[in-house]
């Protein structure tokens, strides 16, 4: 039981912060007129979620946090995706009120953006990998497995539910203003997380 509580408190402290792959999760929950159209982001989400927490308590966060420069290539393709990614949502239009999905992400371009901001996403792997992956170290066998699916549970209700409850407030919100406005303030959210990672960098670089 202690390893359920243990990765279920863990992931929800990892994953509540409002992030990049939070908030693309929510815009195409709000923008798509059904739920089952999100899906693909969601499970994506999901998918990458399921993979980095793996690799965590395989063991791979002893291996990226042996390499200076690998953490610096992560931070530095990281900064140049986020300023992208803010970019994309900044021009993005929602249209929730009309018959045509044209101006919606279609499923390929949700998987693209959602494996991107899962897997490219520096903060996301070196949380997973660093939190998770040290905290596995104090379970072995059973509970090692147990707090492992606690975190990967998490992972996926957090994505379905915000999927919903974007798709709850586009139903509200028929005009689109509003998913316009969430997505301006989401570009500058993303941009400040691009300056910040941009900060790390330096630091590194010093």
């Amino acid at each position: 039981m202690e390893p359920l509580i243990h990765g279920i408190l863990l992931a929800f402290g990892l994953i509540l912060p409002l992030g990049v792959q939070n908030v693309f999760v929510f815009n195409q929950g709000a923008t798509h007129k059904k739920f089952t159209n999100a899906l693909p982001a969601v499970i994506t989400a999901g998918l990458c979620d399921t993979l980095l927490i793996y690799l965590a308590v395989a063991g791979v966060s002893l291996i990226v946090f042996s390499f200076e420069w690998l953490k610096i290539l992560l931070f530095l393709v990281g900064f140049f995706f986020l300023t992208y990614m803010g970019w994309v949502i900044r021009k993005d239009q929602p249209e929730v009120s009309t018959d045509s999905d044209r101006k919606h992400f279609s499923a390929r371009r949700q998987i693209t953006f959602a494996a991107s901001v899962s897997l490219l996403n520096p903060h996301a792997i070196l949380d997973t990998i660093g939190v998770i992956g040290t905290s596995s170290l104090a379970y072995n066998g059973y509970d090692k497995w147990a707090f492992m699916l606690a975190c990967i549970a998490v992972s996926w209700v957090w994505f379905i539910s915000l999927a919903i409850v974007g798709r709850k407030i586009g139903q509200i919100d028929g005009t689109g203003n509003l998913l316009k406005y969430i997505n301006q303030i989401s570009a500058i959210i993303i941009w400040i997380m691009a300056i910040y990672m941009g900060y790390q960098l330096y630091g590194l670089l010093k």
